[in-house]
């Protein structure tokens, strides 16, 4: 599902973190306390082509697999994207499994010529943690 169509430029984690978050207080109170799993394509220069719902989990866990992941990627012909998820907990930092779970994606968008810039956790609050300015991707 496509959740938006608007075209901004993305710079970093804290640009990201800002239409994720949109993204997620878009939605109804309930389905907030539920992990998204977000990508965010990008064309060449670094302008938004899309967001996508990629997963709605459960409590502290969402199913994401590289298929969905890239599917819209190809589709819409962006050359790179942006992962993002929320943790319900309001905890930011990355579990093993979100760590395991980057570490795919970004072999997958190698191998498919599609970059993955970042993978951005949003929580509660304002703040967020981003794989690239962390160092782990």
């Amino acid at each position: 599902m496509i959740i938006s169509e608007k075209k901004q430029s993305v710079t970093g984690g804290a640009d990201a973190a800002v239409i994720f978050r949109a993204m997620l207080q878009a939605e109804d109170e309930i389905s907030r306390d539920r992990e998204h799993f977000y990508v965010l394509g990008l064309n060449v220069k670094n302008i938004a082509q899309y967001v996508e719902l990629v997963s709605l989990g459960s409590l502290n866990a969402s199913i994401v697999h590289p298929r969905e992941t890239f599917r819209l990627a190809i589709l819409k012909g962006v050359c790179a994207i942006i992962l993002g998820h929320n943790h319900p907990s309001g905890e930011t930092r990355p579990g093993r499994e979100d760590i395991k779970l980057t570490g795919r994606l970004v072999k997958g968008g190698e191998i498919l010529g599609i970059q993955v810039l970042d993978h951005v956790i949003i929580g509660q609050e304002a703040g967020y943690f981003s794989f690239r300015d962390n160092g782990l991707i």
